[in-house]
C-alpha cells in the first residue's frame, strides 16, 4: 500500500506519519510526505519516509505526489490567528485542500482522510459541548482561519458528495510532542512555561494528546464513513484548570489573576494595529478575544461509537508538551512531574 500524508513536517502531519509507520503492515507499504523545499524537517528525522516535494498550492506537485497512492492523509494548513499576509489562510487552506482531494480524485485514491478542525464547527454559546450536528451559523464564524477552515470543509463535503471516498476529522486543541512552531495552542504552554503568563483568560477548550489526535485519523481511515465528519478530541477543561495542570507538572506557579475576555478587545485591537506597523506578532489578537468569549468544548462521542476513538484525559497530554518544551529548550528549566491521569 502507498500512502501519502500531506503536512507530515508539521505538528499533527508527522504524529499521523509515526502512527502509520507503527502499525502493523505489509513490508511493500510506503508512506510518503508531501513536503515544500524549505519545510523543516526536524520532526521526521530517523523515519522511513520518502519526502516528494511539492505544496498543495500547487497542482502539477500534488499530481505528482499522488499518483499510485491508495491513501492520502491531508493534513497540511495554515494554522494561525495571525495573517502575514491577507488571503494566506484562504489560498493555503481552501485552495489547497481542493487541490488536494482534485488530485486524489483523478488518481482514483481509495481513500482519503482529510483533516478539518473544530474551527469549522459550530460557535458554541455556552458551556455545552458542541457535536458535528450542531447547527453552524457561518455569520458567527471568527475570523481568517476559522472561515477558511469552514469553506475548506465545505470543499471536501462536495467532493464527497460527488463519489470521492473522503472521511472529514475535526482535531480540537492537539497538544504534545514536536509542536516545533509551535502551535497557538503550544504558545499558550510556552508562555506559561517562561512566566509570560501574569494572566488568564476566562475562557475553557478541549485537550487533545496530539498522538491519540494522530490513532484517530487510522481510525478514520479503516471506518469512518466517507462524507462524514468525528471529532478527534479529549478533554473539556477550563483556563483555570490547564494552569493548575501545568503548574502540577512543571512546579511553577499558576497564574490567579483571571480577566474577562470582553473588556480585552480594544486593547487587542490596538495591539494588532500596532503589530501591524511594526511587524511583530501580537500574543492576542482580536480574533482570539473574540474565541475566548465562549469555552471551546467539544463532543467526541461520534468518534468513540463508531470509529472506535479513545477521548483521554488531559493531565498526560500536557505532561508529553512539557516535557518535550524543556528538552528542547523553549522554556527554562522545569521539574516535569509525571502528570496523573
Amino acid at each position: 500500500m502507498n500512502i501519502l500524508v500531506t503536512g507530515g513536517t508539521g505538528f499533527v502531519g508527522s504524529a499521523v506519519v509515526r502512527a502509520l509507520l507503527a502499525r502493523d503492515r505489509d513490508s511493500s507499504d510506503s508512506v510518503r510526505v508531501l513536503a515544500r523545499r524549505d519545510s523543516p524537517r526536524g520532526n521526521l528525522d530517523g523515519l522511513p519516509v520518502e519526502i516528494v516535494p511539492g505544496d498543495i498550492t500547487t497542482l502539477p506537485s500534488l499530481r505528482a505526489a499522488v499518483a499510485g497512492c491508495d491513501e492520502v492523509y491531508h493534513v497540511a494548513a495554515l494554522y494561525t490567528f495571525w495573517e502575514t499576509h491577507p488571503g494566506d489562510s484562504f489560498r493555503v487552506n481552501v485552495i489547497g485542500t481542493h487541490n488536494v482531494l482534485r488530485a486524489c480524485k483523478e488518481a482514483n485514491v481509495g481513500r482519503i482522510v482529510y483533516t478539518s478542525s473544530v474551527a469549522a464547527l459550530a460557535t458554541p454559546h455556552d458551556a455545552t459541548p458542541v457535536s458535528e450536528t450542531t447547527p453552524v451559523n457561518p455569520s458567527r464564524i471568527v475570523g481568517p482561519y476559522k472561515k477558511s477552515k469552514y469553506m475548506a470543509e465545505q470543499v471536501a463535503l462536495k467532493f464527497a458528495a460527488s463519489g470521492l471516498p473522503v472521511v472529514i476529522v475535526n482535531p480540537t486543541y492537539p497538544v504534545g510532542p514536536r509542536d516545533a512552531k509551535p502551535t497557538p495552542s503550544g504558545a499558550v504552554i510556552v508562555d506559561f512555561l517562561n512566566g509570560r503568563m501574569p494572566a488568564y483568560l476566562d475562557t475553557g477548550m478541549n485537550i487533545a494528546d496530539v498522538d491519540v489526535v494522530a490513532q484517530g485519523h487510522l481510525l478514520a481511515a479503516r471506518s469512518g464513513t466517507p462524507g462524514e465528519r468525528y471529532i478527534l478530541g479529549g478533554e473539556n477543561i477550563s483556563m483555570r484548570t490547564m494552569l493548575a495542570m501545568l503548574a502540577e507538572i512543571s512546579g511553577l506557579r499558576a497564574p490567579r489573576v483571571r480577566l474577562p475576555a470582553r473588556p480585552l478587545l480594544p486593547l487587542a485591537k490596538a495591539n494588532a494595529a500596532l503589530c501591524r506597523i511594526t511587524g511583530k506578532t501580537p500574543r492576542m489578537t482580536p480574533d482570539t478575544i473574540r474565541m475566548a468569549l465562549h469555552p471551546m468544548y467539544f463532543d467526541s462521542a461520534k468518534a468513540v461509537s463508531e470509529l472506535g476513538y479513545e477521548a483521554r484525559p488531559a493531565a498526560a497530554a500536557l505532561e508529553k508538551a512539557v516535557r518535550w518544551y524543556a528538552d528542547n529548550g523553549y522554556a527554562r528549566r522545569v521539574r516535569v512531574a509525571a502528570a496523573n491521569g
